[in-house]
């Protein structure tokens, strides 16, 4: 893993959180307890701050970035970012689900208990419904979400990551 100080700024994360060998972490990061960075996923607090609350999974391929001097990026807590999303310069609250290859643009604003399905674009400024999902190009409200697919799929999730992160920080070379 590449944990890597910048401008006198060195990421800190908080307790049993996980780095793949190749993940990318720098400057202004943030991240608190139970988090997990996957192969090849970039955080780079390099131009504005990245700020990350508990058990927060930052899957494969993931970039997460800001805007110089703009838009910072904020994530809640119980959030995963599946593979190859892109997250930039937003806010991500609390509960949520960010599906594979979605972006996520600068001033963008999704609200707890939400999901961004796979491929949806969030266009710059947009503000997703709490409890709803979003989709497609740019993404627009397409339902509500229900309590089943918060449990089932947003904390299951969530959940799931915080195990896997387990199997690799316990096993020894």
């Amino acid at each position: 893993m590449i944990i890597k100080k910048l401008n006198g700024i060195t990421p800190k994360y908080g307790e049993n959180c996980f780095f793949a060998e190749n993940a990318v972490v720098i400057g202004d990061v943030v991240m608190g307890d139970d988090c997990s960075v996957w192969y090849s996923a970039v955080i780079r607090g390099d131009v504005n701050s990245i700020k990350m609350g508990d058990k927060v999974n930052v899957q494969d391929g993931v970039v997460i970035h800001g805007t110089y001097q703009k838009s910072a990026t904020h994530i809640g807590s119980n959030v995963s970012i599946a593979h190859n999303a892109t997250v930039h310069g937003c806010t991500i609250h609390d509960n949520v689900l960010i599906g594979m290859n979605a972006v996520i643009l600068d001033d963008a604003v999704i609200h707890s208990n939400s999901l961004i399905a796979a491929g949806a674009v969030v266009t710059k400024g947009t503000i997703v419904e709490s409890g709803c999902i979003y989709a497609g190009i740019p993404a627009k409200k397409v339902k509500d979400i229900s309590t089943e697919l918060i449990s089932g799929e947003i904390e299951r999730i969530a959940n799931s990551y915080l195990m896997y992160a387990g199997w690799y920080m316990d096993e020894k070379m």
